[in-house]
């Protein structure tokens, strides 16, 4: 089979989280309304003498996508109308930008290679067809919201860096707070761009072909290393590739051809005359890069560099902004009660644990109670409070889970809950040693099968220890005790 190689572009569009819609004052529900046609009104529907007023939110929210991609800010921008027609858009064609985008030339960087951003614009959504039987209905809730549409440079070279990309994007309009971009729901539509070419030819040369109907990260993935294995098989069997728009079938795991695209589509731009053009000055643009906050490429880069965040946990963390913060404050509170004595043990272990439990254990509570990071009942001080009491080996982990699943339902100071509970972890080497002595005169044989070399000899003594202590055994330290005494 011939090798080929990719060039993959895309083209991303996020409907943002404003009040109202793009030209209107409808409201903008982001398509979550039971009822269809029910956020509508007179420019919604088109009807005649209905002008359109931009949203100055939406336009503020594309610039600070932009700023936060590194893009050009356009000083003079303006609408235009973009023709085609469709039952889902009611005036016949769409209020979009050609020529002249807010943003312009920016790039986002995955895995350490940067991703050209070649422009983001704004333009009004579309309504939503339902097919039903031999009939068409329409809804138009979607209608006019604020939809941001960016393009990128055809820079990315496989199926994992697509799917990368596409979720670097979505943390990054989380982090600037413009909208929630939830792909399962509609609001990020990510549609691929992809050709292949041989060694020696110019990466551009391959027939480019669309996929859409995308609508999860791991579906974008699969949707490119399944178009890969079908154009490489078709151009080894001697066919040409069609230019044409395909759509991903997520039940059969294949792209299926939807229309021909051999000809690039008139749509017959010409700027919009209701709507006069945009001027931004530097005062406008540098306010706005004033309250960009702290990005995930940078919070990432300055949580390695300052708690040596492990890999792994550091991912996840950085995916959720608040995550990242309440990580970022337990951090802070416990490096406080190093300083001020309240935590003995050491520090860099600390913040270990304090990734590991926010990671590991807290999620699946946070799923149970059907609440997000961004509302948890813990305070900063208080987690760091628990993390310091397991460090500080004062209670084992089996006990934490305990203090940890009651703190996430009643927001309670860990230290009452283990004194409430009785849950400390018992660390008296009198008291302990006492303990082992028991356990190893009542098992003989335990205790001469690990004189004899039976290494598994001594876990069957620990959990006898572990038993008679109720699980307050500090586990280290009956091992230490078992091992001295089994010399």
């Amino acid at each position: 089979m011939s090798k080929y190689n990719v060039t993959i572009g895309m083209e991303i569009h996020v409907e943002l989280k404003t009040k109202s819609k793009m030209f209107s004052s409808a409201p903008n529900k982001l398509g979550t309304e039971d009822e269809a046609n029910t956020s509508i009104d007179a420019v919604t529907t088109a009807q005649p003498g209905a002008l359109p007023v931009p949203n100055k939110k939406a336009i503020k929210y594309v610039q600070m996508a932009g700023i936060a991609l590194g893009c050009k800010i356009s000083k003079v921008s303006k609408f235009d109308r973009k023709h085609y027609f469709y039952p889902d858009l009611p005036k016949g064609y769409q209020i979009s930008q050609f020529d002249q985008p807010l943003c312009e030339k920016g790039s986002v960087e995955i895995n350490g290679r940067k991703i050209g951003i070649t422009r983001i614009h704004i333009e009004e959504d579309t309504g939503k067809n339902i097919h039903d039987g031999h009939d068409t209905l329409v809804n138009l809730n979607r209608a006019g919201l604020p939809l941001m549409e960016l393009v990128s440079e055809p820079d990315i070279k496989n199926a994992e860096e697509a799917r990368a990309f596409c979720q670097e994007l979505q943390r990054i309009f989380r982090y600037a707070g413009i909208a929630d971009a939830d792909i399962e729901k509609g609001q990020m539509r990510c549609e691929v761009n992809i050709s292949l070419y041989k060694d020696g030819e110019d990466p551009l040369s391959g027939t480019k072909v669309e996929i859409k109907n995308i609508g999860s990260f791991r579906s974008v993935q699969k949707a490119v290393e399944y178009e890969i294995i079908r154009q490489t098989e078709d151009l080894n069997e001697g066919e040409i590739i069609k230019q044409e728009t395909r759509g991903w079938n997520d039940t059969k795991q294949k792209t299926i051809s939807q229309r021909s695209k051999e000809n690039a589509n008139d749509y017959r731009y010409f700027p919009e005359p209701d709507i006069p053009p945009m001027i931004f000055d530097d005062r406008y643009i540098q306010d706005l890069i004033d309250i960009i906050p702290e990005l995930p490429q940078a919070k990432r880069f300055r949580f390695k560099e300052q708690y040596n965040t492990n890999a792994e946990i550091l991912e996840v963390l950085i995916d959720d902004r608040y995550f990242a913060d309440y990580y970022e404050n337990v951090v802070s509170e416990i490096r406080d009660k190093k300083k001020t004595g309240e935590f003995k043990g050491e520090e860099g272990k600390a913040i270990k644990l304090i990734g590991n439990y926010l990671v590991n254990e807290l999620p699946p509570l946070l799923t149970e109670l059907e609440i997000s990071i961004s509302n948890i009942k813990i305070s900063a001080e208080n987690f760091a409070e628990l993390i310091a009491i397991i460090a500080d080996g004062k209670i084992n982990s089996s006990a934490a889970q305990t203090v940890l699943n009651i703190m996430a339902k009643t927001g309670g100071d860990p230290s009452n809950i283990v004194e409430d509970k009785n849950l400390a972890q018992e660390n008296n080497e009198e008291a302990l040693g006492k303990i082992v002595f028991e356990v190893m005169s009542s098992n003989e044989k335990a205790v001469n099968d690990y004189k004899e070399g039976n290494e598994r000899a001594i876990k069957a003594l620990m959990g006898q220890v572990m038993a008679r202590s109720k699980g307050k055994a500090n586990p280290q330290a009956v091992m230490q005790i078992l091992k001295e005494k089994l010399k």
